[in-house]
């Protein structure tokens, strides 16, 4: 045999184990865990556990979702934020890999949703005017799920935990959001990062309540989708860096990072998007469930 087809072969069977690989890989699940410390923790918040499950883009995990169930029932959590992207796109009505994940939570007492970009809008107007909420949205409703358009309360004690939406442009709800004192323990849930010019920008702003949270968390990175050995992410969708995401900075793709004064956690997410069929996958990158402990710093 020479030399060259024998360097074919190999080239052959490496792109074969790296195939099955990334197959493997795309359809098993790991737990990230993070612990992040909160000056002037409540001492009955301590070790409080949220459940981030997010972009999960119609992707399934065994039959009716069990391999994904059974790991989120393994988990002893207080509450479960769903950071968007549930559907792969927003005019889809493939609402199964979302409806069979939650008729089999265990833990149902507390499950928080703010929409990504590829979900459908949460409110619709209808040919009479009237304004309801879309089709996808109330089924998830009749699962126990509650859609953060306002200020969503946990209470421990004689203390809370205040839960909001980043996006929310309803006045009554910025008003409650102006209300909170400096020493509420205050979370924001939403499907997109933000960047640091973009936190600066906010807390310039007399106006916004944004420097008064704890902790935002997100997703949308989907931790680059596509990871190389060496270099981490070699894109993101982010219109705010250079490139428009191309090569972006590596700690602000995914996992815990601080600036400025704000918390932020970001999760690399379940599923894979279709912005580019043909790379409708993850490569090096897990897919991933996360769990957020508080502590008092």
């Amino acid at each position: 045999m020479g030399k060259g087809r024998l360097f074919l072969i190999l080239v052959l069977g490496l792109c074969f184990l790296i195939v099955i690989y990334t197959f493997w890989d795309n359809n098993r699940i790991k737990i990230v865990e993070q612990v992040i410390k909160i000056d002037d923790l409540p001492r009955e918040f301590d070790g409080f556990k949220i459940l981030q499950i997010s972009d999960l883009h119609e992707k399934t995990f065994g039959s009716k979702q069990e391999t994904l169930i059974r790991k989120i029932n393994s988990i002893n959590y207080d509450v479960i934020a769903l950071t968007g992207d549930l559907l792969s796109n927003s005019d889809s009505e493939n609402y199964s890999p979302t409806y069979e994940l939650l008729d089999s939570i265990d833990n149902k007492e507390h499950i928080l949703f703010v929409p990504g970009n590829t979900d459908p809008i949460p409110y619709v107007v209808n040919p009479d005017k009237s304004i309801s909420k879309n089709t996808f949205l109330l089924g998830m409703e009749d699962r126990g799920v509650h859609l953060l358009d306002s200020v969503y309360t946990i209470e421990k004690g004689n203390t809370s935990i205040y839960f909001g939406h980043f996006d929310i442009s309803n006045p009554d709800t910025t008003s409650q959001f102006a209300k909170l004192e400096k020493d509420d323990l205050f979370v924001i849930l939403n499907h997109y990062p933000i960047v640091d010019k973009r936190i600066d920008q906010l807390n310039q702003d007399p106006h916004s309540y944004f420097s008064k949270n704890d902790l935002m968390i997100a997703g949308h990175y989907h931790g680059g989708q596509i990871r190389v050995p060496f270099v981490g992410a070699l894109f993101i969708p982010e219109p705010y860096y250079a490139n428009n995401g191309l090569f972006p900075p590596q700690d602000r793709v995914k996992g815990l990072w601080e600036y400025n004064g704000t918390k932020q956690y970001v999760s690399a997410g379940l599923g894979s998007s279709n912005a580019i069929p043909f790379l409708k996958f993850r490569f090096l990158n897990t897919p991933e469930i996360n769990v957020i402990t508080l502590r008092k710093k």
